[in-house]
């Protein structure tokens, strides 16, 4: 009985074991993130994983996980969504405050450039949220239907940027037809992550 235990037991647990890792959620480039999480009692599904690459040397700065209330690989219909969304920004190397409100510049330039006199006294404010982040923190950005975007700078909750105009021209900087690079709105949109 003991080998039958052996040869059929032990090889079930440990497929049991792995199926349960993989359930629990996904990684990319050692930084895990759950399946789903939760905003104000709606259920968000990841809808995936990107990184980003910075410089010409690919230097990896931060994995990017985007959660949706309706999963989704169409960048036009995660941007066109009325439901709560949670873009969560870890980061893989220091990075500083300048450096950040640079990126969100280019990338609101970039992307929703007919609507910059709209947004630009937003995006100052957004800028002025900004802190050096080291290896590790991170960045979370809710977009609360009706609200706007609240702003979580590794934990501590800066406010809310008004307007859903300025949340979905905020996503569109990675989801727009300009994204920093590539391969990190292919992983968020669903793809492989880096």
């Amino acid at each position: 009985m003991k080998s039958f235990a052996k040869r059929i037991l032990l090889p079930a647990l440990a497929v049991a074991a792995l199926g349960a890792g993989v359930a629990q959620g996904k990684e990319c480039k050692g930084v895990n993130f759950p399946d789903q999480t939760q905003v104000e009692g709606t259920n968000l599904t990841l809808n995936g994983l990107g990184l980003r690459q910075a410089t010409m040397m690919k230097v990896n700065v931060y994995v990017a996980a985007l959660y949706v209330a309706k999963t989704s690989t169409d960048p036009k219909a995660l941007l066109g969504s009325n439901e709560p969304s949670e873009l969560i920004l870890q980061f893989v190397r220091n990075v500083g405050a300048d450096d950040l409100r640079k990126g969100w510049s280019e990338g609101f330039e970039k992307n929703s450039k007919d609507q910059l006199p709209a947004l630009k006294d937003r995006i100052a404010t957004l800028n002025g949220w900004m802190a050096d982040i080291k290896t590790g923190e991170r960045l979370t950005f809710i977009h609360k239907p009706g609200a706007g975007l609240q702003v979580d700078v590794n934990g501590a909750v800066k406010g809310i940027v008004k307007g859903d105009d300025f949340a979905k021209a905020f996503l569109a900087i990675w989801l727009g037809g300009d994204p920093p690079n590539p391969e990190i709105k292919a992983g968020m949109l669903g793809g492989a992550c880096g």
